[in-house]
């Protein structure tokens, strides 16, 4: 089992229930289904945490992330293709109020700048603000007065490094900005057989206050439709353990678990995982290795 004792740097972006911390689950889906070196997945790339482990640890071949929203999109195609430019946007980065507004409002009004801008002003916010989500507010307040300040999550140097690593695997990364319905019935059938799908739609009863891009309840319904119906490659999906997505996916096998949070507030939700009927899941001894090797790394 792929153990996460020595760290490396992932993802450089923050996101709320830290997926990250699932890889070793997933390369151990990949490795029981002989999918390990192959192509894998992500329509909802979001920060892209499981991918960009897989990747860095060289457990997948090829990576296709994709996010409808354009802000998302621009940020990874900025560091894909400007690397350098991006980088030297955050090693000169002003950490103060003044800067904070000045990058909120590009991000406010995503259709009037050029992906670099407005990719790194998603970037900034999401080091800057409450747990990296977009509405989250700045870390220390307006007027700066928490025990935190603006800069408590802008290690540049650190994360130029994240950058630089994942840019310089770009073509093994393919990127789309399409809406994730579409790229699940048109860009999905065209990948190799030995392809994994991770599907991390935005939480049913949060996604509103967590993320740029929001469902409604018919939303994820059809959804999930699309998914088992259409989706014709191994796939796996991660929710919120509500009863609506639980109903959703009533026919196919799952098992909730335990993920800590931290939205401003610490706490523990329960996460649910969903596998396709072709997935074989690993025996019980290895998904509770797996599970405390998922709380170590959280310790």
């Amino acid at each position: 089992m792929p153990q996460p004792k020595t760290r490396r740097y992932g993802t450089p972006l923050r996101y709320p229930g830290g997926k990250q911390r699932l890889w070793p689950f997933v390369a151990e889906l990949l490795e029981t289904n002989a999918l390990d070196g192959g192509d894998y997945v992500e329509p909802y790339a979001g920060g892209a945490g499981v991918a960009i482990e897989l990747l860095l640890r060289d457990l997948v071949g090829v990576v296709h992330l994709n996010d409808s929203s354009k802000a998302v999109h621009s940020f990874w195609y900025s560091i894909l293709q400007h690397t350098d430019e991006f980088c030297g946007r955050v090693a000169d980065a002003s950490l103060t109020i003044g800067e904070w507004t000045t990058q909120r409002d590009i991000l406010r009004n995503p259709n009037r700048f050029a992906s670099l801008e407005l990719g790194f002003a998603l970037f900034y916010l999401n080091r800057t603000n409450r747990s990296g989500i977009p509405s989250g507010g700045v870390i220390g307040g307006l007027d700066q007065a928490g025990a935190w300040k603006i800069d408590a999550r802008f290690p540049k140097t650190e994360l130029i490094e994240r950058i630089r690593m994942i840019a310089a695997r770009k073509d093994r990364i393919k990127l789309k900005n399409w809406d994730a319905e579409r790229f699940i019935t048109e860009y999905v059938p065209n990948l190799p057989e030995q392809t994994l799908v991770y599907l991390d739609p935005p939480y049913y009863e949060q996604g509103h206050r967590l993320y740029l891009s929001r469902y409604t309840p018919d939303d994820h319904a059809r959804l999930a439709t699309v998914i088992q119906e259409n989706l014709e490659r191994p796939w796996i999906v991660s929710y919120d353990g509500v009863p609506p997505v639980l109903g959703f996916y009533g026919e196919r096998r799952h098992f909730l678990y335990d993920l800590q949070y931290n939205a401003q507030t610490v706490r523990k939700g329960k996460e649910v995982f969903v596998f396709a009927d072709t997935v074989q899941i690993p025996g019980d001894s290895k998904v509770r290795a797996i599970n405390e090797a998922i709380e170590a790394s959280a310790a």
